[in-house]
């Protein structure tokens, strides 16, 4: 599983004309900034995964809470009882929907096997790890959104091999995004509603392992 986790996304065009004006150093820095400003962030997300290799495609929704920067909850809906949730010290994988009877634990430090902080993957040193260019702007629900193209540079441990964001014209938060892993599996993220800076519950990053399963350690010594 790479974190994150979903989304299809409401494509309308014709923003890109107004979108070339703003360079990519001024559309990084505005996404820096705003995400810097965010402590606790909830909403809901549909994400559609494609495989390459067997020519599916399957399509996921749910809802996620964070809190900064190693507390995350994604609870699915659709497929009903998967979840992905990180109680600051471990990420906990539950897929019974594609595994089931186990759940993967993974530690949640480890940045380059299991990204806790959802769009914030990208906007962590994005200089310094990727190499950066443009993409074509779209309209994301009805707001105008710049496209940022990311390749890890050489030597760089990151989940995806290359990976395309959409920062919000208006509060410059990511609320779309594509990734390819080395798999070769893409994932489309559309976070369909996000609220920054959110009360959440501390309840929400308990994991409570389901019975009858098992625990398949992957966690790295420290």
């Amino acid at each position: 599983m790479r974190f994150p986790l979903v989304a299809a996304t409401l494509a309308l065009v014709g923003a890109a004309p107004a979108l070339r004006a703003q360079p990519v150093d001024a559309t990084i820095d505005r996404a820096v900034q705003a995400w810097a400003k965010i402590k606790t962030v909830r909403g809901t997300f549909e994400q559609i995964v494609t495989n390459q290799l067997t020519s599916s495609t399957a399509t996921a929704r749910g809802e996620y809470a964070q809190e900064r920067p190693n507390l995350l909850s994604i609870r699915f809906t659709q497929p009903a009882s998967d979840a992905i949730v990180s109680d600051g010290k471990a990420v906990w994988v539950y897929l019974p929907s594609s595994a089931p009877g186990q759940v993967i634990k993974r530690s949640a430090t480890d940045r380059s096997s299991t990204p806790i902080d959802l769009t914030g993957a990208f906007l962590d040193s994005p200089r310094t790890k990727y190499d950066i260019t443009a993409a074509p702007g779209k309209t994301v629900d009805g707001h105008a959104a710049r496209g940022l193209f990311l390749v890890p540079k050489a030597g760089v441990s990151a989940p995806f091999t290359k990976a395309t964001v959409w920062v919000d014209d208006d509060d410059a938060l990511i609320r779309e995004f594509d990734i390819t892993e080395s798999t070769g599996i893409s994932r489309h993220v559309h976070l369909t509603t996000l609220e920054p800076n959110a009360q959440v519950s501390r309840s929400l990053f308990a994991f409570s392992m389901p019975a009858g399963t098992k625990i398949v350690d992957q966690t790295k010594p420290e």
